[in-house]
């Protein structure tokens, strides 16, 4: 979803397509299919590796409707590229969302519940946009109250929160779901024309990267 539709009640169909790539794609061109950051964004990548970011909302559909085809690329990254996400809050009512992620992520629970986090949006109608009803959630997902409420609350939560929100700043995200390669590179499904295609530009982004370490 374009990043001005947020600002509008309700969930606006965008162009961020996920139609199916053809077998070939020509090379990605900056400035057509992917921008190149003005000032490089942070990364945290241990040295050595390539760093490749999701920005992405729980309650997006474009993001629900992605996570399948990124799960499926994330398994098959070389060892030389670090993947991770960071969850957007382009308006205060984001951030319980943006906190569920980072207590999911500490409590060693993203793999098990980061895509009953999106049925739970997407398909059960869950509004999950307040602390009291994401805590009420991952209360029905087993998870014990009382020590997801203190990680939910957790200064190391509210610190990733922090640093997330100025990532994509710092990445100009202009929606959701997008990509950030290397602290250099920004490519969504408007730029790449659809995100199975975004993923296609995001690994021509990491060859190229890799070349740029090499020489």
């Amino acid at each position: 979803m374009k990043r001005r539709e947020f600002s509008k009640a309700g969930l606006a169909v965008s162009a961020l397509g996920l139609s199916q790539a053809p077998a070939a794609w020509a090379q990605a061109k900056a400035g057509t299919d992917y921008l190149v950051l003005d000032k490089p964004a942070g990364t945290e990548a241990p040295p050595g590796k390539i760093e490749v970011v999701e920005f992405f909302w729980y309650a997006c559909p474009h993001c629900n409707a992605f996570e399948p085809a990124l799960e499926s690329w994330v398994k098959q990254l070389p060892k030389d590229v670090a993947f991770r996400r960071a969850p957007v809050a382009f308006r205060n009512d984001f951030v319980p969302l943006q906190k569920l992620y980072y207590a999911l992520e500490a409590l060693g629970k993203v793999d098990e519940l980061h895509r009953k986090a999106f049925y739970a949006i997407h398909v059960d109608k869950q509004r999950l946009n307040t602390d009291d009803t994401v805590i009420a959630w991952a209360a029905t997902q087993g998870l014990d109250k009382a020590k997801f409420t203190e990680i939910y609350n957790s200064f190391n939560v509210a610190t990733k929160v922090r640093k997330a929100t100025q990532l994509q700043d710092a990445y100009k995200l202009a929606g959701v779901p997008a990509i950030g390669i290397n602290g250099r590179y920004y490519t969504d499904g408007t730029l790449a024309q659809n995100m199975n295609r975004a993923l296609t530009v995001t690994d021509q982004l990491i060859v190229e990267q890799r070349g740029k370490a090499k020489s």
